[in-house]
């Protein structure tokens, strides 16, 4: 079966990092699009950046451009979030997520992937 474990979330003042990692298994890890997502309180679910396993393609949501940067290690199955020059905004539950490549068409969207992981939560303060 497919697992998606995330953690590396915490408490984080403004303007700190913090790096989220998400293992993977039951599933061929190249051969699959992975994603970070976003719930904070009140909110719906936002894409906040994805990789292509298959190519290396990466995308971002505009609120974190220049701040996020995404990564996979297809030889350990996990994929990274470094998180740099974080708000207040920031803050939210973090999902990482798992789709075929071929059946990707947007990346950031949640309802794109079939596979959750269990979240971590990531609070900054300010």
């Amino acid at each position: 079966d497919v697992q998606l474990q995330a953690s590396g979330g915490g408490l984080v003042q403004a303007g700190g990092s913090l790096r989220l990692s998400c293992v993977a298994s039951g599933f061929t890890f190249d051969d699959y699009t992975m994603g970070w997502f976003r719930q904070a309180p009140g909110k719906e679910r936002e894409g906040v950046s994805a990789i292509s396993n298959t190519d290396g393609t990466t995308g971002y949501a505009d609120s974190v451009k220049g701040r996020f940067t995404i990564s996979s290690d297809n030889a350990k199955n996990t994929m990274y979030l470094q998180m740099n020059s974080l708000k207040s905004e920031d803050t939210g539950v973090y999902y990482c997520a798992a789709v075929d490549d071929d059946d990707v068409n947007n990346a950031l969207r949640p309802s794109e992937y079939d596979y959750w992981g269990q979240g971590t939560q990531v609070t900054v303060s300010s």
